[in-house]
């Protein structure tokens, strides 16, 4: 027979255990709430970091239009806050106050388009503020004249000498060669030199005519290659280190009844490779122009981050013929995709 002491003993001994189950209860329902609210809120994407601006004269300009789709590209895979300074101007000089007012937003870093030593002092002036400078597609600049942090671009030497075996090999070492830069600046001076120094070497019996200034004006160029063939009726080839050489030199070969004159240019924008597909130019310069464009932006962040880089980065330029002209237009295609959204 259960007494009154046992049966008290009983109902504090039920309490107890009532009192365990509903703590236990309680322990194991939090832990089961807080991952589903965290399931149904994603993770806010990482805050970009490091302002960098692209400094660009020819806003519009094909050439330039690539180089600007890799600057973004790196911007946008390395989640860099980066803006577009760009001018229409023709004139280079034209940068130098995006230049500055990059300067005073501040920006981290900047991708200058300096195209001469006539950007040196305001190169000085971020160096001053510890901003790195990185120019891409010049890269003949030493590191002490300039003050720039990096430079990345093609490996022109290599490239001058490439298109000067074309076209002597093409000529079979003998003819008269004209050359023109768009401007003279310091790397189209150094791929006409480098272009004519390897031509007197490997085959002295073509004649190489000192280089002259076309301009970016479409109109002007064509004007001034029309009168370097009529003044000079033994021409047979033409290398122009521009990247608007190839529409240059072509209507001018046309215009003036030269068109069997063989032709090696800049680039590979679509109506360049357009008139290598016509037969209307021998060859082109594949510069890296996204490329260098692209390895500019990580130039930068490396500078910023204290990451160790080199000065000076040289890409190879191939020459394009008709066979290898597929390829190129894939990367237009891609590169255009990417212009216009």
């Amino acid at each position: 027979m259960t007494t009154k002491k046992s049966m008290l003993t009983i109902l504090s001994l039920l309490m107890a255990l009532s009192m365990i189950l509903s703590a236990c209860a309680t322990s194991t329902a939090a832990p089961t709430s807080a991952p589903a609210q965290q399931a149904t809120q994603p993770p806010a994407p990482a805050a970009k970091s490091h302002r960098i601006a692209l400094v660009q004269f020819l806003k519009g300009h094909p050439v330039h239009r690539l180089m600007q789709l890799g600057f973004s590209d790196a911007c946008a895979e390395l989640n860099y806050d980066c803006e577009l300074l760009l001018t229409d101007s023709t004139t280079a000089e034209d940068m130098i106050p995006l230049a500055e007012q990059a300067l005073a937003e501040p920006v981290d870093g900047i991708v200058y388009y300096a195209v001469s030593s006539s950007f040196f002092p305001s190169i000085a002036k971020f160096k001053d503020k510890g901003i790195p400078v990185v120019t891409p597609h010049f890269t003949s600049f030493t590191q002490e004249e300039s003050g720039l942090t990096a430079v990345v671009g093609a490996d022109v030497v290599q490239y001058a000498k490439a298109a000067a075996d074309a076209i002597g090999e093409k000529l079979g070492g003998t003819g008269t060669v004209a050359v023109t830069v768009g401007s003279f600046n310091e790397t189209e001076n150094l791929v006409a030199t480098s272009f004519t120094e390897e031509m007197a070497a490997k085959y002295p019996d073509i004649k190489v005519l000192d280089a002259q200034e076309e301009g970016f004006d479409a109109a002007g160029a064509i004007a001034k290659a029309g009168a370097i063939i009529q003044g000079n009726p033994d021409i047979t080839a033409a290398f122009s280190t521009t990247g608007n050489g190839p529409t240059t030199w072509a209507t001018a070969a046309a215009d003036n009844n030269k068109k069997d004159l063989v032709i090696i240019s800049m680039d590979y924008t679509r109506p360049n490779l357009d008139l290598v597909k016509a037969g209307k130019v021998y060859g082109l310069v594949a510069q890296p122009l996204y490329e260098e464009f692209y390895q500019a932006v990580v130039l930068v962040g490396k500078a910023i981050d204290g990451q160790p880089f080199e000065y000076k980065n040289l890409l190879p330029a191939p020459i394009i013929f008709a066979a290898d002209l597929d390829k190129y237009y894939e990367f237009n295609d891609r590169a255009e995709a990417g212009i216009n959204k």
